[in-house]
């Protein structure tokens, strides 16, 4: 019996031992399953977290894209409208020329001056000039003034029976050295002066005028019929 008793107690010792054991071990397990756990899913989360971030900045980039393809497109379609009214604005202004030399007191005004404003880019005293042939009283009369008004004697030819035509033309080109001129136009009146040597020539008919001023007058049309760039900061 006291060996029976001793063993129980042996027995029963042992079992506690292996159930505090075993508790040990459920405890541990159980706190390395919730570390292992929460590792799984920060790295999971972190994932999904870069993944999001990823597609998300995708999804901005696509839109920023298509909207900035819709803006471009519609800044084009307003700058081609916007071209096209300045082109049409232009091209009834061309279509005006022809009105110009209907008042011959004012023409006669207007080809003195072109006169003179092409002997002083040219800076010489002994020059031709070329006109229409229905110009041609006016233009006499032009010059003569035009020679009233400049100082040191002026001697200008006009080159009759080489005119300047009315119609649409191809001039041929003469050699020159500065102010090369196309005469690819309709003329509808003003000058193209040459300077004595022939080398040099200038083109200061209306229409070449009118292309001038086209590219000078140009920001100032489009600011009046536009109004003014907000973003602009440079008008030099």
């Amino acid at each position: 019996m006291q060996v029976n008793t001793e063993l129980k107690k042996m027995v029963a010792f042992i079992k506690q031992e292996a159930l505090e054991k075993a508790r040990e071990i459920s405890i541990k397990a159980d706190e390395e399953f919730a570390i292992e756990k929460s590792k799984l899913v920060r790295t999971e989360t972190l994932a999904i977290d870069t993944q999001y971030e990823r597609k998300f900045k995708q999804a901005e980039l696509s839109q920023q894209i298509a909207r900035s393809n819709v803006t471009n497109k519609t800044r084009l379609k307003v700058l081609a409208a916007r071209q096209q009214l300045l082109d049409d604005i232009f091209e009834k202004v061309r279509g005006r020329l022809a009105d110009i030399s209907k008042d011959e007191e004012n023409y006669g005004e207007i080809l003195k001056n072109l006169v003179l404003e092409c002997v002083y880019a040219l800076d010489e005293r002994n020059v031709s000039i070329r006109v229409r042939e229905k110009d041609l009283e006016v233009a006499k009369r032009a010059v003569e003034k035009a020679k009233g008004e400049y100082k040191g004697g002026l001697q200008v030819e006009i080159e009759e029976g080489n005119w300047l035509p009315a119609e649409e033309f191809v001039y041929p080109l003469i050699p020159i050295t500065t102010f090369l001129c196309d005469l690819t136009m309709d003329t509808h009146g003003g000058i193209y002066m040459i300077s004595g040597s022939g080398k040099i020539s200038i083109n200061n008919t209306l229409e070449e005028r009118l292309k001038l001023l086209e590219i000078e007058a140009l920001p100032a049309v489009r600011a009046s019929v536009f109004g003014q760039n907000p973003n602009r900061k440079f008008y030099d």
